[in-house]
């Protein structure tokens, strides 16, 4: 596992509510992720937990063919305590900017204020003149459905975007990023070890995206088997037969550092969710 303690750090510039540190490691730029104490307060959650998720869903994401940030499990040793953290490798440099789609909504409907709510989205991409939105909508909902797989539940409008070539111009969908809100990090092993089989389905099953339908949070298996969307169902079309199932189940077996229960309860509700998504394709 690598060690991060003594890579050479930089000013930090990056948003987001977890505790983290801009590191330089291999001639790299890295956003490095900490356990964040205040999730932690009065509950005896190890620190590793958000990093598994970040990077065993960043990992999901790459299986499954799309471009995604590069994460690397490590550690970094802080006032003689030594913490697992996730390096995710920055892929903007002088010639690509990123820019969060919280940003483009901002400057596509001055009389909105656009949050989470579906058809706002949808409204923007629309809109907004300076984005392919055919390329746009596929990509959104493909990363929907890969979301919904590894349950995760803040995929806001403040981490996924767009990447602009300075000198070209051109603006494409950015690689995947900031997955640390998957496959349930906040719960212990303790936890994980007295869950029984129906628990597990069920918290497969009632797993909600925080993108919205008119008001409410989307409930990621009841809107795909409601298939009324016609382009989430497309999108489970295209990307379906990527879903390299037993990939992804040999890839958890192999991180080295992840507790045995935490390893079945990733493959288990990941399992669960799959069926139901391939149950969807074939019908």
């Amino acid at each position: 596992m690598i060690d991060f303690t003594n890579a050479m750090e930089e000013f930090n510039n990056y948003k987001g509510s977890e505790k983290k540190k801009t590191l330089i490691y291999n001639n790299k730029k890295y956003l490095v992720k900490f356990p964040d104490p205040i999730r932690e307060k009065n509950k005896n959650i190890s620190y590793i937990n958000n990093a598994f998720s970040e990077y065993v869903g960043s990992n999901i994401f790459k299986i499954c063919g799309f471009e995604t940030q590069n994460t690397i499990l490590g550690k970094y040793k802080y006032k003689e305590k030594e913490k697992i953290v996730c390096a995710c490798e920055d892929f903007t440099d002088d010639e690509h900017i990123l820019y969060e789609f919280e940003n483009l909504a901002l400057s596509t409907n001055p009389d909105k204020k656009i949050e989470t709510e579906l058809s706002d989205i949808m409204e923007v991409i629309e809109e907004n003149k300076m984005i392919n939105t055919i390329e746009t909508k596929e990509k959104f909902w493909e990363m929907f459905v890969i979301d919904s797989l590894i349950g995760n539940t803040d995929r806001h409008n403040g981490n996924w975007g767009f990447l602009l070539n300075k000198k070209t111009g051109k603006v494409s969908f950015s690689p995947i990023y900031d997955c640390g809100s998957c496959l349930n990090p906040m719960l212990e092993d303790e936890e994980l070890k007295k869950m029984h089989e129906t628990e597990l389905k069920n918290l497969a099953i009632n797993c909600y995206s925080c993108i919205k339908e008119n008001g409410k949070k989307i409930n990621y298996m009841s809107y795909i088997k409601q298939r009324k969307n016609s382009e989430c169902s497309n999108a489970i079309k295209r990307i379906f037969n990527n879903i390299d199932i037993n990939k992804i189940i040999e890839f958890i077996d192999k991180i080295e550092t992840m507790s045995k229960v935490r390893k079945e309860f990733y493959k288990s509700i990941i399992n669960c969710r799959y069926e139901i998504i391939r149950n969807v394709y074939e019908n």
